[in-house]
């Protein structure tokens, strides 16, 4: 039953005591493959290391929305330069957050633009962060598909139907992670729109070491690849489908979009 993570900040120093034995618990708990995503251009440049080093992890990278320090020249070079190394899938994560509201939002529209274009240049899929920030985040998105197709992911997705359906009427791929699995009130619309999103264009993420999921939530701080099954099954619940038929989908999806044989 193969998973593919496809957002993890393996690179955090959460893991640093362990990452290794972290990647042998996901390779042991039947994930493949792990998208390990970059907020800013050192934890990018780390991210790549770390897929050099591990043959089951591939590496996105991208300036963060609130990683306001990073938004330089200087580093947006390195981004751009990393791009074309060969572990590289994806770009992000980029986007927009008005929750934590660290970064001027015309600066982080700057840069979220700046990332769609080079995704569309380069031809490279997108990951997109989007928090608190819905309408900004689909204008921009409207206005880099005028220019060509998008392609990419709304990472650990967390709107509900309306907001998903302009999501995938833009050509994208919507991505669930361990707050899926969360059964009070607020997550309602979340897992309403879970249940409704086409099979092909559905993925999974822990986004490591963020987002535990029920029933370790509040009872394990950290996150990690392995604990992809939790998400899983409770997914898996929402659509009326097997765990198994869930793992082939959800992979097989993410193999495509990111264009990684495995």
């Amino acid at each position: 039953m193969p998973f593919f993570d496809t957002h993890a900040h393996l690179d955090q120093a959460e893991f640093d005591a362990d990452r290794g034995d972290v990647i042998r618990r996901a390779m042991e708990a039947g994930v493949e493959t792990i998208l390990c995503v970059g907020v800013d251009a050192a934890s990018s440049a780390a991210a790549v290391d770390l897929a050099e080093e591990h043959p089951a992890v591939r590496a996105a990278i991208g300036i963060q929305p609130n990683s306001r320090d990073a938004m330089t020249d200087t580093e947006w070079q390195r981004i751009v330069e990393l791009a074309g190394h060969p572990r590289v899938v994806a770009l992000g994560e980029t986007g927009l957050d008005r929750y934590w509201d660290s970064t001027p939002l015309p600066l982080q529209q700057e840069y979220f633009a700046r990332h769609l274009r080079l995704s569309q240049d380069r031809d490279i899929p997108i990951i997109v962060h989007c928090r608190d920030a819905q309408q900004e985040t689909l204008a921009i998105l409207r206005a880099a598909a005028a220019c060509g197709p998008l392609r990419g992911a709304m990472h650990a997705f967390s709107g509900d139907t309306a907001f998903a359906a302009e999501c995938l009427s833009l050509g994208l791929h919507l991505s669930f992670a361990g707050n899926v699995t969360y059964t009070n009130k607020k997550f309602a619309a979340l897992r309403e729109a879970a249940a409704a999103v086409p099979a092909d264009r559905l993925l999974i993420e822990t986004d490591s070491p963020y987002l535990t999921p029920h029933p370790l939530r509040g009872k394990q701080r950290r996150n990690e690849p392995a604990l992809i099954l939790h998400t899983a099954a409770s997914l898996a619940a929402l659509r009326g489908v097997s765990v198994e038929e869930l793992a082939a989908q959800t992979t097989a999806n993410a193999r495509s979009l990111l264009r990684c044989r495995s």
